[in-house]
């Protein structure tokens, strides 16, 4: 039997080394919406499809599962700055968005917006970014709340994969509507 004597013998801890790369990233200068789409590697950077005026890309540190993001090539904060072609474009990306979430992932619900500006919660406060994130029915468990640590099914390269190959029939969809 262990007596604990201190507060820091009983703490119970949760490793999570992944995250020392959300660390490192947010210390970067560079904007990521900015060099993803100039590396030219869409997997390595998870940018699931590029329009003329903005892109589809998965978020490397996810609050679930399929969580996409939606910028202009354009590096810009300015909501009402930016073109009627790249605002068409972006609304029209969301959509698309969606529904490829919907053909891979089959959620209950979705969480759609704009974090503008740092107290907002953006944390790409430079970069005009549109979240869509899939939710289904009991996907916030108690993970969070114990222990601020939130719990995914599923690995980025798999969900990426996934996406990809309903890509094809989600455009189709969208140019019918």
């Amino acid at each position: 039997m262990n007596d604990y004597s201190s507060a820091e013998e009983r703490l119970s801890r949760l490793w999570a080394p992944w995250r020392v790369e959300y660390i490192r990233h947010s210390r970067k200068k560079e904007c990521v919406l900015c060099t993803a789409p100039a590396e030219g590697d869409d997997e390595s950077t998870l940018i699931v499809h590029r329009g003329k005026w903005n892109f589809i890309l998965m978020n490397a540190f996810p609050y679930s599962p399929g969580h996409l993001m939606i910028a202009p090539f354009r590096h810009t904060a300015d909501l009402d700055g930016i073109t009627r072609e790249e605002s068409n474009e972006h609304y029209e990306l969301v959509k698309l968005g969606v529904s490829l979430l919907r053909m891979a992932t089959h959620p209950d619900g979705f969480n759609v917006g704009l974090n503008l500006g740092r107290v907002a919660g953006a944390g790409l406060d430079q970069h005009l970014h549109t979240h869509i994130v899939p939710r289904w029915l009991g996907d916030t468990n108690f993970m969070p709340v114990l222990s601020n640590t939130r719990v995914m099914s599923e690995a980025l390269h798999s969900m990426y994969g996934r996406l990809r190959e309903v890509l094809p029939h989600g455009i189709k969809e969208a140019r019918a509507d």
